[in-house]
């Protein structure tokens, strides 16, 4: 069964609004590695703000971050210029993006609480887990689609996790721990759930490669 933490509705309705824009862009010819790019800095940016301790502005950054993020790999199915080359910068830049937000809310909580006491430590394993598990759910994916397999499902995806992030990080210390602690658990399952769902489409695929006259049990 697929579940999702944002339904497939409101991801389709919401690149429904974007549709004029990236008409727009597509008509202005621009490349879609631009756009992966301009992300990238923004979302270091967000990183920069969390450390620092502006989780309003981090928060702001991230969600600008990630609608550039969506934009790209639109704008290059929009006009044509899907590469194989963009795909891998794309993949490689969001990854290191989401490495430097984790190490900018570390370091924030690590320096508000006190460097070496027992929260700084608890959190600081936190934010490791959910960097770990994130990391995972991309690697994973990657992994199968470099063995022809599709692998799209998930809980906690890539706009699940930073729009957790956002919206912890906006309402306040406490709610962006919770944040940190979802993604910890939710995103590793994620990736433990692309494991499973590989196994049964290869599964699935040696039964019905089967020979006519083998019964099926």
């Amino acid at each position: 069964m697929k579940i999702e933490l944002i339904p497939p509705a409101v991801k389709n309705g919401f690149k429904r609004i974007l549709q004029p824009l990236i008409a727009r862009l597509v008509r202005l010819h621009l490349n879609p590695n631009w756009f992966t790019t301009l992300s990238f800095f923004i979302i270091i940016l967000s990183a920069v703000a969390f450390s620092r301790g502006s989780l309003r502005w981090g928060a702001f950054l991230l969600l600008l971050g990630g609608l550039l993020d969506m934009v790209d790999g639109a704008v290059a199915r929009a006009s044509n210029r899907v590469t194989r080359f963009g795909a891998l910068y794309d993949s490689v830049l969001d990854r290191y993006a989401e490495i430097a937000v984790f190490f900018g809310i570390a370091y924030y909580f690590v320096h508000k609480i006190g460097e070496g006491s027992e929260h700084a430590h608890i959190i600081s394993m936190v934010v490791f887990l959910a960097m770990a598990g994130s990391l995972m759910v991309s690697y994973v994916r990657a992994r199968a689609e470099g063995l022809d397999f599709e692998c799209r499902v998930g809980f906690l995806q890539r706009p699940e996790r930073l729009v957790l992030i956002s919206l912890g990080a906006l309402l306040n210390d406490s709610w962006l721990i919770v944040a940190l602690i979802v993604i910890a658990f939710f995103a590793n399952l994620t990736a433990l759930q692309r494991l499973v769902h590989i196994w049964r489409s290869e599964k699935a695929a040696k039964w019905n490669n089967l020979p006519p006259d083998i019964p099926h049990e």
